[in-house]
């Protein structure tokens, strides 16, 4: 049994019937309304897809209602309206799931990873709604019970955990139409993947490459390799501007100036750093994890800034060498020769790693479009073959590591 429950204006009686209805919705009124989505659903399919494949029930009440409506809907088969006593909302129960489609059902996971699932999407709806009391509970056990707060905040406190909330700085930008506020952690908090980075759109929950590259890039340097930043945002512009209706989902939108959002979002994380004492957060996230390292049987209480200190010197050392190819050891390749062009690259950018461009207009990062990698003397570790690639694709080999 799923059950949700809100206590809002209702649906009437006659309108019951629509709200089960294949692209039947209350959301739009004409088709120029899909250019400025304001709401969440507007496509009229949730209701009527999940009806055709439970034990649906819906029961509402208007507040002018004496009575509240019930309708049940078996397999997509609509039962007759009947009247019935209910508060005033709505209030929907799906009952046995996927029960005429038993192929699908068979694609269900285990219990816990379907509950985490439900769990995602109710943290997703409370992160974008922190004015609306939500409750959730499992098996009469109630998980969350959120109050209406002013301060998101205390909303992330509730689902995730006070510390973490305790350790996050506001940022906040515009530029014109489009404004930028939410919530980031310091280095100190950090994550081996994405998926504690939450974008809000107009209250949408939205997941876009640009603006998570903009996240990226800002904490460049303040991030070991493989961390992933903590991020709570909320971007609001007109809907005009933005195309919600390219994705089934709703979780890819299109924008009409995505570049502008990536400065927006990206200028106001460097701005809050560089008014905020980052270096001080960084060197405490160091000194923790060392200690935590050498606590656990580490190599000492600077272990974790000594694998980084060496993988720079490294890099020095292997820059150092290309410049010494050069003719005269100078820093610019006037000979012509192929070895030293390639050692003056090689000396620019030793990872060989060319710059992500999120709005590539299709020319190459760099040229040439073929390229022979060279290695020091004696050392065949960053030896590689002649390599053809693509225009805008860079193709690195060290020691067999792609």
């Amino acid at each position: 049994l799923v059950r949700v429950a809100d206590n809002g204006c209702g649906i009437s009686a006659e309108q019951l019937v629509l709200a089960v209805a294949s692209h039947a919705t209350s959301k739009i009124s004409d088709a120029d309304d899909l250019f400025s989505v304001r709401s969440l659903g507007f496509r009229g399919e949730a209701l009527a897809s999940i009806a055709e494949i439970s034990h649906f029930q819906i029961r509402s009440r208007q507040s002018d209602d004496e009575a509240g409506a019930e309708m049940e809907v078996i397999g997509g088969e609509i039962r007759p309206l009947a009247p019935c006593g209910a508060p005033v909302g709505t209030t929907i129960e799906v009952r046995n799931l996927f029960f005429n489609t038993p192929v699908r059902r068979k694609f269900l996971r285990t219990t816990q990873t379907e509950m985490g699932h439900a769990i995602e999407a109710f943290t997703r709806i409370a992160l974008a709604f922190p004015d609306v009391h939500f409750t959730f509970a499992h098996n009469g056990r109630t998980l969350h019970d959120l109050p209406p707060i002013s301060d998101w905040r205390e909303r992330i406190a509730k689902l995730f955990d006070a510390d973490l909330a305790g350790a996050l700085i506001d940022i906040e930008g515009q530029d014109g139409d489009v404004t930028l506020r939410g919530l980031v952690a310091d280095p100190s908090h950090s994550r081996g993947s994405n998926r504690m980075q939450y974008v809000f759109l107009n209250g949408r929950h939205i997941r876009d490459r640009a603006l998570q590259h903009a996240l990226g890039e800002a904490y460049r340097g303040l991030l070991m390799t493989g961390r992933f930043p903590i991020a709570f945002l909320q971007l609001n512009m007109p809907p005009e501007m933005v195309d919600v209706n390219v994705h089934p989902t709703k979780l890819e939108v299109r924008f009409q100036d995505g570049s502008r959002l990536y400065s927006v979002l990206l200028g106001s994380l460097r701005r809050k750093f560089l008014s905020t004492d980052m270096t001080a957060r960084v060197g405490k996230a160091d000194a923790e994890q060392a200690a935590g390292n050498s606590a656990a049987g580490g190599s000492g209480p600077n272990a974790a800034g000594s694998r980084v200190d060496a993988a720079h010197a490294a890099d020095s050392e292997l820059s150092d060498w290309a410049r010494r190819q050069l003719p005269g050891g100078s820093n610019t390749a006037t000979a012509g020769s192929q070895q030293a062009r390639l050692a003056l690259q090689y000396a620019a950018n030793p990872r060989g790693i060319p710059p992500f461009k999120p709005f590539d207009d299709g020319r190459p990062s760099f040229a040439p479009s073929q390229t022979t990698a060279v290695a020091p003397p004696g050392d065949s570790t960053h030896a590689a073959p002649a390599t053809a690639r693509l225009p805008g694709e860079a193709t690195v080999d060290r020691g067999g590591e792609r």
